[in-house]
């Protein structure tokens, strides 16, 4: 998959892309990522690529025409590419929504920064408008980390364990069970016996109902989402009943 990155600051990508699972997905060629400083398309010899808002106000408004030029010429060598501002308009960023950005052939990620970008540049190029959620960040360089971030891992290969990505929190709309890994006891807390018997079918069950619990204590709101099975409504009135005893 081929991600091309637009942004006035491509120092900031240099740690997070060139480590773990992005790097090794670099190495392996299942992504290639370029970086495109907006400013080499600016056309004065300060390279300018922000200016003051019409109708006035606080703060610098990133100027449509190096940003066209930069969508342009990179859109020109890769037609196939979705064009994604990130934006806190933008829809969320969820699991599904990852899933379905990981089908397409590459994205094209424009970085806003200062307070925003002109919105001519949305009206004619944005083909989607993805936010990470409902705060603000100095601009898009860390969401278009965390976009990339949350593709890749879903394209085949990249993980090299298919069952680790379909298990992960939100991979089936639940929130992921509890893990835990040697020693068996850590400052007096034990861990879980089921996880210690051996017994497969006893421990799908219990990863089953940790998974709801947290869930249903963490994120109740996406179990409404959740296409729950008998098995699971059994497992969450147990659950409801020891709540309930603990009070």
């Amino acid at each position: 998959m081929k991600f091309d990155i637009l942004t006035l600051f491509p120092g900031m990508f240099s740690g997070p892309f060139d480590e773990s699972i992005i790097k090794r997905a670099k190495d392996k060629q299942l992504i290639d990522i370029s970086l495109h400083n907006i400013r080499d398309w600016a056309t004065d010899r300060h390279q300018t690529a922000d200016d003051a808002p019409y109708g006035g106000g606080a703060g610098m408004v990133m100027k449509a025409g190096p940003l066209a030029s930069c969508i342009e010429s990179v859109k020109s060598c890769q037609p196939a590419s979705t064009v994604v501002l990130t934006s806190p308009h933008g829809r969320r960023l969820t699991h599904s929504v990852a899933l379905e950005l990981a089908q397409r052939s590459g994205l094209i990620i424009i970085c806003g920064r200062y307070e925003g970008i002109d919105e001519r540049i949305r009206s004619i190029y944005a083909e989607d408008d993805i936010s990470l959620g409902d705060f603000v960040l100095s601009g898009g360089e860390i969401a278009a980390m965390a976009l990339v971030d949350a593709v890749t891992r879903l394209i085949p290969g990249a993980l090299g364990s298919v069952e680790s990505a379909e298990t992960d929190s939100f991979g089936d709309g639940l929130l992921e069970y509890p893990h835990y890994t040697r020693p068996p006891e850590f400052n007096g807390l034990t861990v879980p016996e089921a996880l210690l018997s051996g017994n497969h079918e006893l421990i799908r069950k219990w990863r089953r109902k940790e998974s709801l619990r947290k869930t249903r204590s963490l994120r109740p709101d996406l179990l409404s989402l959740v296409k729950l099975t008998r098995e699971d409504r059994k497992m969450l009135t147990e659950i409801e009943q020891e709540v309930a005893s603990d009070v």
